[in-house]
């Protein structure tokens, strides 16, 4: 802060979240596929997920949140559209600015924002920086997904922990120590660990052999016991890494709000050295 002229910190203004209204049961799921409830629960703590009906997208859950959003933030216009997915309505154009055209944004910026489950992550990292800059005082973000539409129905091994919803937030331009100010981001990826998640099928690598793709290859895949793995190490370090950067002691936190669906993952990271004791114990969870 120099004088008068400070640079803006993104505040969260308003907060939405919609969820498709129906259920899939654990029981459901085991009526075609070889597990159980108890299996499920133990090993994801899981006992349902929400499901899209056909014919609903992406888009339509994205649209859903960001009224809900921007009614909470008292209306009006914003200056930026940002939406983390990983299944768009298409694969061009983006889906955000669509999003922004049915909410009534024509003309604000839009773009998606794809880091499977980090998405939302960098498209609020993203957002303080188009505030920060100047190049918005507003930012409307949203993090939707319909993952019924790239899961493999016959794997029990993501069928069973994914589904459908979105959730939004408004973010305005504010000071440092405002309530609702977003504090650090600490953003990171390790590539050379890309097959631990992937849909093979539908991009250029799959698409410039001339080879038609098996239909295993364009569901979404996952390494189970190795993502589990990387999921407690990184999501332990960087929980870490963002007290230090905060300047916080982990005694001072109250809660540990981890965006992961899995019970078990959340439970190793809370049970870790420097978890926050008040917050995380046997019975944590997301």
């Amino acid at each position: 802060m120099t004088g008068d002229r400070y640079i803006p910190t993104c505040v969260i203004s308003g907060l939405g979240a919609w969820l498709p209204p129906r259920v899939v049961t654990n029981d459901e799921l085991t009526a075609h596929l070889d597990t159980s409830d108890s299996w499920i629960r133990e090993r994801t703590g899981i006992a349902a997920r929400r499901r899209s009906a056909p014919g609903v997208s992406t888009g339509d859950l994205a649209v859903a949140a960001g009224e809900l959003a921007l009614k909470a933030a008292g209306g009006g216009p914003v200056d930026a559209v940002v939406l983390g997915t990983t299944t768009p309505d298409r694969l061009c154009p983006g889906t955000a600015p669509e999003v922004a055209s049915r909410l009534g944004l024509t003309g604000a910026a839009a773009f998606d924002v794809s880091a499977v489950c980090t998405s939302f992550l960098y498209g609020l990292a993203t957002a303080a920086g188009l505030i920060a800059t100047g190049t918005a005082e507003s930012v409307l973000l949203i993090g939707a997904e319909t993952y019924s539409t790239i899961l493999d129905p016959d794997d029990r091994t993501t069928s069973v922990i994914f589904g459908d919803g979105a959730g939004a937030m408004v973010l305005r331009a504010g000071r440092p120590m405002e309530p609702g100010a977003v504090g650090p981001v600490l953003l990171g990826s390790d590539g050379s660990q890309s097959d631990l998640i992937q849909i093979p099928a539908g991009g250029s690598r799959q698409r410039s052999t001339g080879a038609a793709a098996p239909r295993q290859d364009h569901y979404f895949r996952m390494n189970g016991s190795d993502t589990y793995r990387n999921a407690v190490l990184r999501t332990t370090a960087v929980a870490q890494a963002a007290l230090e950067r905060r300047g916080w002691s982990p005694d001072q936190v109250d809660r540990f709000a981890a965006h992961q669906a899995n019970a078990r993952i959340v439970d190793a990271v809370c049970a870790s050295p420097g978890a926050p004791p008040r917050s995380c114990g046997p019975t944590c969870r997301p």
